[in-house]
């Protein structure tokens, strides 16, 4: 019987190994792709809409009549929705909203006897919102980007797709409150929402994932221009499952293809002390790949993964934090109280009944999540992307004289002399002596 996963013992391993078994399939990020996606930035930053049209016609083999979706499109796209999966987007909506509403922060005040100092909030003003095409429509993405982008109070979100753009992927905006919505996709839907075009509309910070090509287009973008900003660079799908002596093996081969069959460089990692368990979750990887549709690419992303064999579950946590997975899941008993060796992840899922799909689709909390080891630095999507903290400070009269020896020495070992005169000069106006 073939072995999909490869079962390595840690303690085998010398310390080059493990590096490379908690390293990340290369991607294909060559230079032609760098260069392509230097030349759609120029022609749509040079041609505009003309560009977008082009593009389209290249790419996705579709004749534009017209690159922005019509107001009553978007409103008619509900009659198209079945009922059942209306309810499920609504369940979805309600779920993430809510825990989104949670995540605002309240402003500072903060006072030293004459000193004041704050910080305020204020939201991002424009937004893109990048929806990747492909065989299904994201419409789970589509609530993730633009709920917290709601929340925060941005006054322009503006959603890019590649055509033909679904009805639910419109229902979703239409829940969403979003009606700039525009039939383009790929690195020139980057760049028409990094430039703005006589159609697409400039923003100040570029959301969503992609494939290498947008992933390429956003980096790009963010070096070219000061004023826009990315949300992180988004790369394939990756879990690291935990899992002790009584784990359910069935329920961590489903989690393990769920994340798989995203992409063929998607990676996933089992890491338990228990070596039967193992074994089971292999016989049951056997038993359920061949009824799924997306097989081939699973097969292909197993090339990149690996089951680990610990010596205990605190080894277990060594090793995840070591790796800083996307998605984290613990499949041990007492899952919650584990939680406090967990220092690198993006999200948690805790017990046998918390599949990484619930994250992604509605439990609530964001699937745009870092990847690629940038968990051990980097938090997943939520409010504070969409906002900026600005911070306030005021003082006194009796404050500024209070401070001002401090601000003198300080400035003086920095040989910063503008600095000492902008306080020297205000001493010297103090009529009153306080």
């Amino acid at each position: 019987m073939h072995n999909y996963l490869d079962i390595v013992l840690w303690s085998n391993c010398n310390l080059k190994t493990r590096k490379e078994i908690l390293s990340r399939p290369m991607l294909n990020n060559s230079m032609s792709i760098k260069k392509k996606v230097e030349k759609i930035i120029f022609d749509v930053k040079r041609l505009g809409d003309q560009a977008l049209y082009n593009y389209t016609n290249m790419f996705d083999k579709i004749r534009l009549n017209s690159i922005k979706v019509s107001i009553e499109d978007i409103l008619h796209a509900e009659s198209y929705v079945k009922m059942d999966t209306k309810r499920a987007i609504e369940v979805a909506f309600n779920n993430i909203n809510k825990f989104h509403e949670l995540q605002n922060i309240k402003k500072i005040d903060y006072f030293n006897k004459d000193i004041h100092c704050q910080q305020i909030i204020r939201p991002i003003e424009s937004v893109g919102l990048y929806i990747p095409g492909g065989i299904a429509p994201l419409v789970s993405t589509v609530l993730m980007l633009a709920i917290p982008a709601n929340i925060s109070g941005c006054k322009n979100i503006v959603l890019c797709s590649p055509p033909p753009i679904s009805n639910e992927i419109l229902y979703a905006s239409k829940l969403c409150n979003i009606e700039e919505i525009f039939q383009v996709g790929g690195a020139q839907a980057i760049a028409a929402l990094g430039f703005g075009t006589e159609t697409v509309p400039k923003v100040n910070k570029i959301f969503g994932p992609g494939n290498i090509y947008v992933t390429e287009a956003k980096l790009q973008i963010n070096q070219f221009l000061n004023d826009v900003g990315i949300d992180m660079p988004a790369g394939p799908s990756e879990v690291l499952i935990i899992a002790d002596s009584q784990a359910n093996s069935s329920f961590i081969a489903s989690d393990l293809l769920s994340q798989a069959e995203h992409d063929g460089y998607s990676q996933v990692m089992l890491v338990t002390y228990d070596e039967n368990l193992a074994k089971e979750v292999l016989n049951e990887i056997h038993k359920q790949i061949n009824t799924l549709s997306r097989n081939k690419i699973i097969a292909q992303a197993f090339k990149n993964s690996k089951i680990i064999i610990a010596k205990d579950l605190l080894e277990c946590f060594d090793i995840s934090n070591r790796y800083a997975p996307e998605h984290l899941m613990i499949q041990c008993n007492h899952s919650k109280s584990l939680v406090q060796h967990v220092v690198n992840a993006g999200s948690i899922f805790l017990g046998n009944w918390s599949p990484v799909a619930g994250g992604d689709y509605a439990t609530g909390t964001n699937h745009v999540l870092p990847t690629y080891g940038s968990a051990s630095v980097c938090s997943g999507l939520s409010l504070i992307d969409f906002q900026k903290r600005i911070t306030v400070q005021e003082l006194s009269k009796k404050g500024f004289k209070n401070i001002s020896s401090t601000l003198v020495s300080l400035s003086q070992v920095e040989k910063l002399d503008a600095h000492k005169n902008s306080v020297m000069i205000r001493l010297s106006s103090l009529v009153d002596k306080i």
